[in-house]
């Protein structure tokens, strides 16, 4: 690429060249943090049994905390097979509880079929990886990871940013 000296105006290819060479630059940089940035959350997730496999029914519904004490977080298992659910009928999921508009904690309505807050009325939906249905949070819930071992479900790790955090790493 041309070199252009501080006296001189870039023309508009040089301009147009210029703005590709950083975009791509910065989404390289980007790419490279999120990848540092989830191996460091892998890293210093802890992994917690929520239940036994065997004890999970239709319809229950499971209040834990994680990835610590000041993260409310919902297990569920739904009536349908979902994306990224686990167990035999792929439809159990977890979430943090933590409204994503202000923090206020979601209670799910099985009648509903929906995650909902409270305080504002965010309404989130389970079934679709916590999407915002309605109300004033702009993100969906941050799901909770979730592996089966020895029979127990665990939580492992969450995708998405908790409420209030900067960072899920601890």
């Amino acid at each position: 690429m041309k070199t252009i000296k501080a006296s001189q105006k870039p023309n508009r290819r040089q301009i147009l060249t210029m703005g590709a060479v950083s975009g791509i630059a910065v989404s390289l940089g980007s790419t490279t943090n999120s990848s540092a940035q989830a191996q460091a959350q892998a890293a210093t997730m802890p992994k917690i049994e929520i239940a036994r496999l065997e004890d999970l029914t239709l319809g229950t519904e499971i209040n834990f905390y994680f990835p610590d004490e000041d993260s409310p977080a919902v297990l569920l298992v739904l009536a349908e097979q979902v994306q990224d659910g686990i167990g035999p009928e792929q439809n159990i999921v977890a979430f943090s509880s933590l409204c994503t508009h202000k923090g206020c904690q979601v209670n799910y309505y099985e009648e509903h079929k929906m995650l909902i807050c409270p305080c504002h009325w965010s309404s989130f939906d389970p079934a679709k990886k916590g999407r915002i249905i309605i109300g004033q949070a702009s993100s969906g819930l941050p799901q909770i990871t979730l592996a089966i071992e020895n029979g127990s479900v665990h939580a492992t790790g969450i995708t998405g940013l908790i409420y209030g955090r900067q960072t899920n790493v601890l």
